[in-house]
């Protein structure tokens, strides 16, 4: 087993390494999960009979645990000086967790599977990110964060075809995908144990970190964090575009290439918004992103005619190539090196905090108001989003431009 430290003397390629290393096993945990994802909410529907309202109020806990996770994962790797204890952790206990919806019986038990999955999705994802962080120097980093999310997407592109191959041989294969998806997440957990090193943050002492507080993480931080929280009030789970695209008509083998086309498009230009980024700034491609976001869910919501799904999940691919690496990059940006995994797990609570009640309202307007109804209210949202990330962008400058600046 490997517990290697690569220092800060390790050239380029070393640090290229981990970055891609860490890729590699988002691209085979996203390759088992999204096998998984756009099959589940169409198996509780129509195997075990879940209302929509509780797939939305089940993927808002399951979310809320994840980000409540994050904030004391965050905070623990940056004050132990650690990040891969914590991301082999979270990894381990999500894939190990999927293929049991094989055997669920009931909407309610695969509800307490799928909050323990984001809750190893919690444990991970600062700390990974602040180890990417890590890995890379300012100048390179919005191309680490994208050549990450790349290969993240790649595998969640696999992931779909293996679901649609399986429901196209065997209509009613929900539980064959689920347990196929054990074979890339026991790989990715290998990829992890054998060829991801620890590398130490410039300033590692525990004493340098700051009690758990958010407020200790600057007024930039904060301001980014609060439009994001705007944002993220709109920001369902694709469970809802997923049940969309059925309820326009789109068959249940058939909506899992959906979502392969949505993950293609976000992988084929996540490296290059990353590169993008540390050119023109991570500010105006966040803002795109959003605006954009806003006008895919506004689509969805106007959308009528079968073949429109096709084109919207094509479409929506390139908001979150636009903004789902980038964000984290951006938060990394606005703080300390010391205190990166802590920026990173306040901000996505905070998020979390946020889409607690997104999905769960969207479920309930499905059911008591219209379909179109949780698209409208998402597309307001992130409009809003989009608008005031503008307006303020100028009190949104990265730690080290401040630093600079004052020296």
């Amino acid at each position: 087993m490997r517990d290697s430290q690569i220092t800060h003397g390790d050239d380029c390629e070393s640090s290229l390494r981990n970055v891609r290393a860490l890729g590699i096993v988002s691209l085979l945990t996203d390759a088992s999960s999204e096998s998984v994802y756009p099959i589940l909410p169409l198996f509780l529907v129509n195997v075990l009979g879940a209302p929509v309202a509780a797939i939305g109020v089940m993927e808002s806990l399951a979310e809320a645990t994840s980000s409540l996770t994050r904030v004391f994962s965050g905070w623990l790797s940056d004050r132990l000086g650690r990040r891969r204890p914590l991301v082999l952790l979270g990894y381990s206990l999500s894939n190990f967790v999927k293929p049991a919806f094989a055997l669920v019986p009931s909407w309610p038990a695969a509800l307490a599977l799928r909050v323990t999955d984001r809750l190893g999705k919690g444990i991970r994802t600062a700390p990974r990110d602040a180890l990417i962080a890590d890995s890379c120097s300012t100048q390179d980093r919005g191309a680490a964060f994208g050549l990450h999310r790349a290969l993240d997407t790649a595998g969640a592109a696999i992931g779909p075809l293996v679901a649609w191959l399986v429901l196209t041989l065997s209509p009613d294969g929900y539980r064959t995908v689920f347990l196929i998806s054990a074979v890339p997440g026991v790989a990715a957990i290998l990829v992890l144990l054998f060829t991801v090193g620890e590398r130490r943050p410039a300033v590692a002492s525990s004493s340098a970190v700051p009690p758990l507080r958010l407020r200790n993480l600057g007024r930039p931080f904060a301001l980014f964090t609060a439009v994001s929280a705007v944002f993220a009030l709109g920001n369902s789970s694709d469970a809802m575009l997923i049940l969309r695209a059925q309820d326009l008509g789109a068959s249940v083998a058939v909506v899992p290439l959906m979502y392969f086309v949505f993950n293609l498009v976000a992988a084929s230009l996540a490296s290059k918004f990353g590169k993008r980024s540390d050119r023109v700034g991570r500010r105006r491609v966040i803002i795109t992103g959003f605006a954009l976001y806003a006008v895919v869910y506004l689509g969805f919501a106007l959308a009528s005619a079968t073949w429109t799904p096709w084109l919207l999940f094509a479409a929506y691919g390139v908001p979150y190539a636009l903004t789902e690496g980038m964000t984290r990059a951006f938060v990394v940006d606005l703080v300390p090196s010391e205190i990166r995994a802590t920026a990173v797990g306040g901000y996505t609570f905070v998020l979390g905090l946020a889409a607690l009640p997104s999905s769960a309202v969207a479920g309930i307007l499905w059911d008591t108001v219209s379909h179109r109804a949780p698209f409208v209210l998402s597309a307001g949202f992130m409009g809003l989003a989009a608008l005031a990330m503008w307006v303020l962008r100028r009190n949104m400058t990265p730690f080290e431009e401040v630093v600079g600046g004052t020296s």
